[in-house]
């Protein structure tokens, strides 16, 4: 890796439907696990919604719940996705098949970003999907949870960043 390369910013948006329950732990999870790796100046990490419906909301309280259970610090106001965001991302990280679709039908012609699913960088279950648990109980944010964490491991190998 040249010099160059180690002060290159990647920039990561974390995408759901509604931007209070999976993105904002993606993107706390993500924040966190850079962090604890010293490579938090080489991120710029955000996280927002295809539907509009909770902006300006803050993270559902089981989604905060569980990352401060795990020591993890949620900071997040819900935003929806914007045209511009395919432009200022290099990495857009979806839940599921639904927001991949909606993010796809969105996308401009010609952007930059590489849009996918999170669920592709879990090395436990490649290309699981991060399932909603807003209608359910405290158990599903528990699983979502783990599965970030994976993600946000298996991402971060894939930038060639993983544990040594």
């Amino acid at each position: 890796m040249s010099s160059a390369d180690k002060t290159e910013t990647t920039k990561v948006l974390f995408v759901c439907l509604g931007n209070i329950c999976r993105s904002p732990m993606a993107e706390a999870v993500f924040a966190h696990t850079v962090k604890q790796r010293g490579l938090h100046d080489r991120f710029v990490i955000d996280s927002a919604g295809t539907a509009g419906y909770h902006a300006g909301d803050t993270p559902d309280r089981r989604s905060a719940a569980t990352c401060k259970r795990h020591g993890v610090p949620v900071n997040h106001r819900a935003r929806q996705v914007q045209k511009s965001d395919f432009g200022t991302f290099d990495y857009i990280l979806c839940m599921d098949r639904s927001n991949l679709a909606d993010l796809e039908s969105m996308r401009p012609r010609g952007s930059k970003a590489q849009v996918s699913l999170f669920g592709a960088y879990d090395e436990e279950q490649p290309g699981s999907f991060i399932e909603d648990p807003y209608y359910g109980g405290n158990e599903g944010f528990e699983v979502n949870f783990q599965q970030v964490a994976r993600c946000s491991d298996g991402f971060l190998k894939s930038l060639g960043l993983g544990p040594k």
